[in-house]
């Protein structure tokens, strides 16, 4: 049990409470204005200690800024270089200018709600604080999530101490609502070969066919090598990636350490031949003038690349590379192919997961499956149920 004792401070009479913890340290809480209010602290301190939810007050006082550091060290060991470089980007620019002194004990809810607002309305403070100063700059949804995602896994930890009883950043009230994604722009065939023979060099041609027809990932296309590709079969070995991050190639395993086979079509043999030519086993397939990987074509407006300038020449409107991954889901679709070869070719973890990528894609194919079952019942004369 503990104990309540009385002490004097210049503002009048206050209360103190102490007790022990599980490894019999004594620990203290003190302020309380009336004895009963130290009464029921004890009294929940005390049940809380029997029903193993017990906190110690002394844990909470660590900062956010102190768990922080550790928590992402943690993550840059368990995430890629891209998925890691967003959360380090969230943390150093949202989450440390605000969060980086606060106790966690100390969080509230409406704490948290008030920040999530902020963000949004674009007050909230960060280390860009000085471009929305010249007038406020809205945050994304994504960035508002990503950003309260950073402090809740933080606190996720804390709570798994036992540093704090819950998550006060969990469940929040006023999160904005995410964008529905616009409409995706599949090409067909023959914009495809329109798109790639706007393009400037056999390179640019051969990645455009690459991955409007196999699917690959940029990343996975720039960090193919000669011995990825297998002639006789017509296989690619999607084995590695190189993400761009922060101005940097990084390479690594491809997206959900999913290494796969990849079909590519016939036509493709000859262009991947040529650009092979000459190589060893172990040097890129598609590389700049000097002989390093690729870099991601931009497609911002205002922006002109490559890739920009072939799009204008085509007369297809603006599309960035990954849409061309989709286009050959589009593609592979409305050839016959069904969701278990998408899934493979397009190294998704599960079917499920390509159905609700491509959801939009498999409405003709359910058209057809209603057609092909009425056809069956009509072949098996199912009218003479009706007949009198």
């Amino acid at each position: 049990m503990g104990s309540i004792t009385a002490y004097e401070i210049a503002a009048g009479k206050r209360y103190r409470v102490r007790w022990r913890d599980d490894q019999q340290k004594q620990v203290e809480k003190k302020g309380f204005r009336t004895k009963k209010d130290a009464e029921l602290y004890l009294a929940h301190t005390e049940v809380s200690r029997s029903n193993g939810s017990y906190t110690d007050p002394g844990e909470a006082r660590i900062t956010v800024g102190a768990l922080g550091v550790e928590w992402l060290r943690n993550k840059k060991h368990a995430l890629k270089a891209s998925s890691f470089s967003s959360l380090n980007t969230s943390w150093r620019v949202y989450v440390l200018p605000r969060w980086g002194d606060v106790r966690i004990g100390d969080i509230r809810a409406s704490h948290v709600e008030q920040w999530i607002r902020e963000l949004s309305e674009g007050t909230a403070t960060t280390t860009r604080t000085k471009s929305a100063k010249a007038g406020a700059s809205p945050r994304s949804a994504s960035v508002v999530y990503r950003a309260l995602g950073v402090l809740a896994g933080i606190l996720d930890t804390a709570v798994r101490d036992g540093r704090i009883p819950r998550n006060v950043a969990r469940g929040a009230q006023n999160l904005p609502p995410k964008q529905s994604q616009k409409p995706r722009r599949y090409l067909t065939h023959s914009e495809v070969v329109r798109l790639a023979e706007a393009t400037n060099n056999d390179t640019h041609r051969t990645l455009i066919l690459l991955l409007s027809y196999c699917g690959l990932r940029w990343s996975e296309a720039i960090g193919m090598h000669v011995s990825d590709i297998i002639f006789p079969r017509h296989r690619i070995q999607v084995q590695r990636a190189a993400v761009e991050v922060e101005g940097k190639i990084v390479l690594g395993t491809p997206k959900n350490w999913e290494r796969r086979l990849v079909p590519f079509p016939a036509f493709l043999e000859e262009p991947l031949e040529q650009l092979c030519r000459g190589k060893r086993a172990d040097d890129l397939v598609f590389t700049d003038l000097q002989g390093k990987h690729l870099r991601r074509a931009k497609t911002q407006h205002g922006v002109n690349s490559w890739f920009t300038t072939a799009l204008d020449l085509a007369d297809i409107e603006r599309l960035t590379p990954h849409d061309l991954r989709h286009t050959a889901a589009s593609l592979a679709i409305s050839s016959g192919a069904n969701v278990k070869a998408v899934q493979r070719m397009l190294g998704h973890k599960s079917a499920a997961m390509t159905l609700d990528t491509y959801a939009d894609l498999f409405d003709d194919d359910l058209a057809d499956v209603a057609e092909r079952m009425n056809q069956g019942g009509l072949n098996a004369n199912v009218a003479r149920l009706w007949e009198t």
